[in-house]
């Protein structure tokens, strides 16, 4: 998986720095062909606390199926700028 991250408009250095883990208030999944008998690429865009930032998502097709489930079934999905990681909400044990 490979991952790009981009700030938005009102985004600072200071606050970027700051801000460790953002809440992914969107999500689009793509997918476009790279050509013929050739693997395509699908991609994620998640889109961070309302725009303040964005990270798009490069993965294989088996993490497209996976990711694009968890996103659906998640009511709260975070993702740690730091560390790069998707944090799928808190759950009680045994739920």
């Amino acid at each position: 998986m490979t991952t790009s991250t981009e700030s938005g408009p009102g985004a600072s250095d200071i606050g970027r720095s700051a801000i460790k883990v953002r809440k992914v208030t969107h999500w689009q999944p793509n997918f476009s062909l790279s050509g013929p008998r050739e693997p395509g690429t699908y991609l994620f865009q998640l889109i961070l606390d309302q725009g303040a930032s964005e990270v798009v998502l490069t993965v294989n097709v088996d993490d497209a199926d996976n990711l694009f489930d968890w996103l659906t079934a998640s009511s709260d999905v975070y993702y740690d700028l730091e560390r790069e990681v998707l944090l799928f909400g808190a759950r009680s044990v045994g739920s």
